[in-house]
């Protein structure tokens, strides 16, 4: 059976977890805490970074920072998972959603400031795949509004948009290190905090509300509770896990990207003769080779896709339902149609992609999906 998923270990990962073990201190912020805050904000330039439980309680965290309060109005795809969505409406914000693009599951920028009204706070754009959404033409936006930009960029580590790091282009920034992102910890997230404005509150709120952090810093003699909050930050455990992945950052996004170009070298022409396609990516995006995906001609075309492959012991998978469809929000939602979002979810597979993944598995894979096509055509 080939899965859609099989996370990858470099080998350092128990060398890691038994030395934070052994320096007496495995609860957060210990030293491989550390390690992959310095890691990250070197490799990207972030500007402050802070590792939390999820990629789900980093965008919490942001809405918490942002003061997001009952009535505002935050926009984001409706083509996305729903933490996305969740973090805000905790907050009591009512979620407008946005229509994908053409060309990618990705939030289409020119369709947005239609949507923005005085009570508009903040967009959060969704990278799909780790394809850059138009982050210039969307932070040029905000910034003719006054809006704030949290980009949830859960799966877009080391991608960019016209050389900039994604993740670095908003107020502030989300990732994800679950177990089928490209880098992982099994869970895991990280917010990334560049504007200095949120670095302090952001330390209280992740530290239960206290000012605990300034005190181990010999700030304040001693701490106590000065704003809300929760337990957001990981084990050291979980980041020393982390710490030896990111180590073995290159050789594995270099192995992804290389099983993302064999599947696209093998079935973008002759499957778009099927009208089926594969990822497009923009002038001003990189791959970082998180998936590859299919758009079939309708959702019974994926349906049958899917029930063959796993006849033939292939997992794929499909997401998301579109949101603003959903039993949760389909009565709160204004009523917009959102046409490509219902394109995507009805049509959209991902296929396998995970490091100990072949280039003849990826040949065989491309094989019996050009197989189903000729025999259904």
């Amino acid at each position: 059976m080939i899965t859609f998923n099989k996370p990858f270990l470099t080998g350092k990962e128990t060398v890691y977890i038994q030395d934070a073990v052994a320096s007496g201190k495995i609860s957060g912020d210990g030293i491989y805490t550390k390690k992959c805050h310095e890691f990250l904000e070197a490799r990207y330039g972030f500007k402050k970074v802070l590792l939390t439980t999820s990629c789900t309680d980093a965008l919490e965290m942001a809405a918490i920072l942002l003061n997001i309060q009952p009535g505002d109005e935050v926009i984001m795809p409706a083509y996305t998972f729903v933490s996305t969505a969740n973090a805000f409406v905790l907050r009591g914000a009512h979620i407008v959603f946005a229509d994908s693009s053409p060309d990618n599951p990705n939030l289409n920028v020119s369709t947005l400031e239609a949507l923005i009204t005085p009570h508009t706070k903040a967009i959060v754009p969704v990278h799909y795949a780790g394809a850059a959404c138009d982050m210039p033409q969307l932070m040029a936006l905000a910034k003719k509004y006054s809006l704030w930009v949290v980009e949830d960029a859960a799966q877009a580590i080391e991608s960019y948009c016209n050389g900039q790091p994604l993740g670095s282009f908003g107020h502030l920034a989300a990732f994800s290190f679950h177990e089928t992102k490209n880098i992982i910890s099994g869970e895991g997230g990280a917010l990334v905090i560049n504007d200095e404005q949120f670095i302090r509150r952001a330390e209280i709120i992740r530290e239960k509300g206290t000012n605990r952090s300034e005190f181990f810093r010999g700030e304040v003699d001693k701490y106590g509770w000065v704003d809300i909050g929760s337990s957001f930050l990981p084990s050291d455990i979980i980041a020393a896990f982390l710490y030896a992945q990111l180590g073995n950052i290159d050789a594995i996004q270099a192995k992804r990207v290389s099983l993302w170009e064999r599947y696209h070298a093998n079935l973008a022409v002759p499957l778009a003769a099927y009208d089926v396609h594969v990822p497009h990516l923009p002038p001003y995006a990189t791959n970082n080779a998180h998936m590859f995906y299919l758009v079939c001609q309708d959702l019974n075309q994926r349906s049958e896709l899917i029930a063959y492959l796993k006849e033939r012991s292939i997992q794929t998978v499909f997401h998301y339902l579109s949101l603003e469809k959903s039993p949760f929000y389909a009565a709160k939602h204004d009523g917009r149609p959102l046409p490509w979002s219902d394109y995507y979810a009805d049509r959209l597979v991902r296929l396998p992609m995970y490091y100990e993944l072949t280039l003849a598995d990826v040949d065989m894979i491309s094989r019996e999906i050009l197989s189903f096509f000729e025999n259904t055509k």
